[in-house]
């Protein structure tokens, strides 16, 4: 079997900004955050990565704090519908995402596929198709 894609990691800034702006993107693409994890050895620790994925699936993304972001990354997500995408975008946007290009049929590049692209709070490219 050749191999398949398991999941990819994005380390974030900001953490508490980058949740916040994965929570309500990914949101509106049907994922939801699956898993929390701190600091096992403190009692009030605070959440320091979060795994991302479909409800009844695995995770297919994890968003974790540190000192050295992530950068330049493009991670695309397939969306069941165009109003999918529109929602993803301006659900992206309005936590703080920035547009890279807006909802849009692309056909030079993906014949009759319809996308949108947006920045994360670092720069990282995140698409719904």
């Amino acid at each position: 079997m050749p191999a398949r894609f398991d999941h990819v990691t994005v380390t974030a800034s900001d953490f508490a900004t980058a949740l916040r702006f994965y929570d309500s993107t990914l949101g509106a693409l049907g994922l939801s955050r699956l898993h929390e994890l701190g600091d096992e050895e403190e009692d009030d620790a605070e959440v320091e990565a979060a795994a991302f994925g479909p409800p009844d699936g695995a995770a297919v993304l994890w968003l974790v704090a540190g000192g050295a972001s992530t950068r330049v990354l493009h991670v695309a997500f397939r969306a069941d519908s165009r109003a999918d995408v529109e929602r993803f975008h301006e659900a992206a946007v309005a936590a703080g995402g920035i547009s890279r290009n807006a909802p849009r049929r692309w056909p030079i590049f993906r014949r009759g596929e319809f996308n949108a692209v947006v920045a994360d709070p670092d720069g990282n490219l995140i698409e719904a198709v």
